[in-house]
């Protein structure tokens, strides 16, 4: 069942996407050759803290990885899709990509949002399959509109990024968001035929995150079973924002 939120609960949940704002955007000034993915840990777990929310990520745990994801943060490098894992060891360099995603609960109500960052100068390739993915979030939203179908979100995704010679990951999909992290309906980043395809209506909430590959679409997972990786080992970007449908158009709730 797909839950509709009240402008009181639209509200709540504009709080809790603006902390995640704030937090992406601190932690984007701070990425540069050398830095860690665990000094951004650090950083975005301060944040929480001094803000009053809890982290969505920390300890949510799925029954393929069968273990409790143990960050505030997913920072995923290069190749690495969704769901990295900071770490003191990995040190960022120029050429880099590091898709940093982040949720966080405030007041009963979450927000979810991803940006993708380059580290120093990327090669063109890099900076076009950025470019299209933050595109082709951009292009999604303005399809969340009341009377439109979920499968606008997921075509419009789909049809940017192939039409500029990059392939979407098909494994993970964006969601609804609510007074849970993940809540239906799921969002592919493209036409699953297989997926309902729901009719969009004010007041629902949809975390929209086109995941994209400058390769194939494959993907494994790591043996930590949490990192995705893409099979052919070409880098993947990764935008996410949380936005809700009203009568006057899509509300981002996740920037100002």
């Amino acid at each position: 069942m797909i839950v509709r939120k009240s402008m009181a609960e639209l509200e709540k949940m504009r709080a809790a996407g603006l902390l995640v704002w704030q937090i992406l955007n601190q932690l984007k000034g701070m990425v540069r050759e050398g830095v860690t993915t665990y000094d951004l840990e650090v950083e975005a777990e301060k944040m929480m803290r001094d803000a009053g929310a809890r982290p969505a990520f920390k300890g949510y745990s799925t029954p393929a990885a069968g273990t409790k994801f143990p960050f505030v943060l997913c920072t995923s490098v290069n190749d690495e899709i969704v769901h990295g894992m900071p770490s003191q060891k990995r040190v960022l360099k120029s050429g880099d990509i590091v898709s940093i995603d982040t949720g966080v609960q405030l007041n009963g109500y979450y927000g979810d949002s991803a940006i993708t960052v380059p580290v120093g100068e990327i090669s063109e390739e890099t900076r076009r399959l950025l470019e299209v993915t933050r595109e082709s979030l951009e292009l999604a939203i303005e399809k969340a509109r009341p009377g439109n179908r979920l499968f606008d979100i997921c075509g419009t995704v789909e049809r940017h990024v192939t039409a500029n010679g990059f392939t979407v990951v098909r494994e993970f999909v964006g969601h609804g968001i609510g007074t849970h992290m993940h809540e239906e309906p799921q969002i592919p980043n493209y036409i699953d035929r297989k997926n309902e395809n729901p009719r969009l209506k004010e007041g629902m909430v949809l975390a929209i995150e086109p995941m994209v590959n400058a390769g194939g679409p494959g993907t494994r997972v790591r043996p930590d079973r949490w990192t995705a990786v893409t099979e052919d080992g070409k880098n993947s970007a990764h935008f996410e924002h949380t936005v809700a449908i009203t009568a006057n158009g899509p509300w981002v709730l996740t920037r100002p």
